[in-house]
């Protein structure tokens, strides 16, 4: 009989991935996916730590999952893993504080979950993995399943940038690339099941510098051009970038690679330089600027996103008035903004000039309103054009299907089922705060499709 696994994924798109992931190392041990965790024979956290109170949400779960496990005692039991950069910053505190708990793992050793889930259901004793191995996790993984049109494939891990505020570089570890050779026969895989768009991840995506068959080291923008080669890849996406390394070649790659969405990702946390420099950031306002311009120089139709942290240390208002003034200059489709919170064991945590929470909610209140006019004019913008949009999901009505375009707006259209999981051509007739509204074109055939 089939287990079942429950997987609760928080944070970020590379945590999506290695959830994904996960669930591919433990098939082969009769695990099946369950979205009701009170089926769960396992129960798997992927936890963050970039989030402020992110050990005290862990551990709220957990409580519920103790009640869960004792109700399950005596029906085969209930295995419970904590994974992730939680997991990796705070492993043998979960142990303590949570003795109930069979398994903690960070995330560079989630291919040797199999040996973990026999040494806690046969030997009966918790296990620690939180290690950085010597061999990439990548090399140990099987052929990651498809499950849909469209997929992540991690080609990076790690940080070498030591942003003051970030966790990154102490819970993923340094920068590692995966070999050319390596993402293509995975991107070849997923092509293979059907996957028609491919979102390449890394915690700095784009200082992306793996082995190609050459010997040499490749950019980013070399791999997505051997990405777009491929049989029935007809969309790509990257994220999440640093403005230090958006190459010559990625830049060309935006003017020259039609698979490539016109939608970049590239968090630039403040618009003061006193600021980015207390951030660590290695770039000036006046650079961001810069390359932006280069950007929609290559690619005219290019739409941005960005991060912005508001309230770090020794944020005065006329550093907060130097934000706003970039975000006017530059702007953007949408964007993440957040409170700075101190990140336990980053430099930031200890600096002086903290701000008053009053003051940075009055700040976030004030930037999300202007970033949330400028994603309402883009959206409005948007109607009347045409887009490619992969429709991947039913909508909540009958007769509805829902799609991202390749500006990453959900776009809603009554098209007929036969069409989820394809790329169709579609007219923009509404904007929405959050979303499009659009008729079908052309329906185009199921037989030229790459995805259906």
């Amino acid at each position: 009989m089939a287990k079942k696994l429950f997987i609760r994924t928080y944070g970020c798109q590379m945590n999506v991935y290695d959830s994904a992931r996960m669930a591919d190392v433990l098939a082969p041990l009769g695990y099946a996916a369950t979205l009701q965790v009170e089926e769960a024979d396992m129960v798997i956290l992927n936890t963050c730590h970039i989030r402020e109170h992110a050990e005290e949400k862990v551990f709220s779960e957990l409580g519920r999952l103790r009640l869960l496990k004792q109700a399950k005692a005596g029906r085969g039991g209930l295995i419970i893993a904590v994974a992730g950069c939680v997991a990796q910053a705070e492993g043998e505190e979960i142990l303590a504080r949570a003795p109930y708990v069979d398994i903690v793992l960070g995330p560079q050793t989630y291919h040797r979950l199999p040996e973990m889930v026999a040494q806690a259901s046969r030997a009966g004793r918790q296990v620690l993995e939180t290690d950085f191995p010597a061999e990439p996790k990548f090399d140990h993984l099987p052929p990651p399943r498809a499950h849909g049109p469209a997929a992540f494939l991690s080609v990076q891990e790690g940080c070498d940038k030591f942003c003051s505020f970030c966790v990154v570089p102490y819970t993923r570890g340094a920068e590692y690339s995966r070999p050319v050779a390596a993402v293509l026969a995975e991107a070849a895989s997923l092509a293979g099941a059907g996957v028609c768009e491919i979102t390449l991840l890394g915690q700095n995506v784009n200082g992306y510098h793996g082995e190609g068959p050459d010997g040499r080291g490749w950019g980013l923008g070399r791999l997505i051009g051997a990405i777009a080669d491929l049989p029935g890849i007809e969309r790509i996406r990257y994220t999440t970038s640093h403005p230090r390394d958006v190459s010559d070649d990625l830049i060309a790659a935006h003017r020259d690679i039609p698979q490539l969405m016109p939608f970049l990702h590239l968090p630039v946390q403040s618009g003061a330089d006193a600021v980015l420099a207390r951030m660590n950031r290695q770039h000036t306002a006046a650079d961001y600027r810069r390359l932006i311009d280069r950007l929609r120089a290559a690619q005219p139709d290019l739409a941005l996103s960005s991060d912005f942290i508001v309230g770090f240390p020794g944020e005065s208002d006329a550093d907060f008035a130097s934000t706003l003034a970039l975000i006017e200059d530059v702007g953007f489709a949408q964007a993440y903004s957040f409170k700075y919170s101190p990140r336990p064991g980053t430099p930031a945590a200890a600096m002086g000039e903290q701000i008053a929470e009053s003051r940075k909610d009055e700040r976030l209140a004030a930037l999300q309103e202007l970033i949330g006019r400028q994603a309402v004019a883009f959206n409005q913008g948007c109607v009347g054009r045409q887009f490619d949009v992969l429709l991947d999901r039913p909508g909540r009505h009958p007769g509805q299907l829902i799609g991202r375009s390749p500006y990453m707006q959900s776009v809603f259209v009554t098209a007929p089922e036969t069409l989820l999981n394809t790329v169709q051509r579609l007219q923009v007739v509404a904007a929405n705060p959050n979303s499009l509204a659009a008729r079908l074109l052309e329906p185009r055939l199921l037989e030229h499709l790459a995805c259906a």
